[in-house]
């Protein structure tokens, strides 16, 4: 790499960043072509600015499509030791399969089941304002939400749900966060390409009596969805 380039790929870098702080989340560039004509500058120093600035999380390159400034993200605040407010948005769900089993033996145990006995399976993709964010799994024993149906899936609050229609009262939850990235049928159903970032969370959720009333799997698209925390700190901190 020659540093005689670097000057002129500081030049775009700075007038894409310019583009960005005045145009919309995910609006789309113009090509690499194009951007290079404008410019003054070669195709391979436009492509190293953007991959630069893709890296950096300023960009979504999608291939076949182009490159875009990257979309707003959905924020869900992490309160700790207390339930999170909802996340910003319009939330609905698209339910891909609803279906009774008997637990076998590893998910009995994650449950605190019997083996054999009935656990109510659902995946459903969730929806921002009719975009799909996030592929939710969740197995719950059937015991505990007699007569649910597929469409009690697609809209409000889960939690509320149980509730008020099933005298449910979630009381904790153990979570846990890590990165992954989407495999051929995540990809698909999240229209993002293969191999795009995700957040996958998982959560063993008990009521008020101590019992286990979920087990969800979830995974959250990268681009769309940031989770924050406040953080407090003592004499004991480290």
């Amino acid at each position: 790499m020659t540093t005689a380039s670097s000057p002129k790929r500081d030049v775009v870098r700075q007038h894409i960043l310019g583009l960005i702080e005045n145009t919309r989340p995910g609006t789309g560039l113009a090509s690499e072509r194009e951007l290079a004509q404008q410019l003054g500058v070669s195709r391979p120093t436009v492509r190293a600015a953007l991959d630069s600035l893709t890296r950096d999380g300023f960009l979504v390159r999608q291939r076949g499509r182009g490159t875009f400034t990257s979309p707003h993200k959905i924020t869900q605040e992490l309160a700790g030791g207390m339930a999170s407010p909802p996340a910003e948005g319009s939330w609905t769900s698209s339910v891909i399969s609803f279906a009774v089993s008997p637990a076998l033996p590893p998910l009995a145990a994650r449950l605190e089941l019997s083996p054999g006995d009935p656990v109510l399976r659902v995946t459903r993709v969730r929806l921002v304002d009719d975009e799909p964010i996030a592929i939710e799994r969740l197995d719950l024993p059937s015991s505990v939400v007699p007569g649910l149906a597929a469409a009690d899936m697609e809209s409000g609050n889960f939690y509320q749900l149980l509730r008020t229609r099933f005298g449910v009262s979630v009381a904790s939850a153990v979570q846990s966060i890590e990165p992954s990235f989407t495999n051929p049928e995540q990809a698909d159903l999240l229209d993002v390409p293969v191999y795009s970032p995700l957040l996958a969370i998982e959560r063993t959720t008990r009521d008020t009596t101590d019992r286990i009333v979920e087990l969800t799997r979830s995974v959250y698209r990268g681009d769309r969805y940031r989770i924050t925390s406040t953080l407090r700190f003592d004499d004991t901190s480290g």
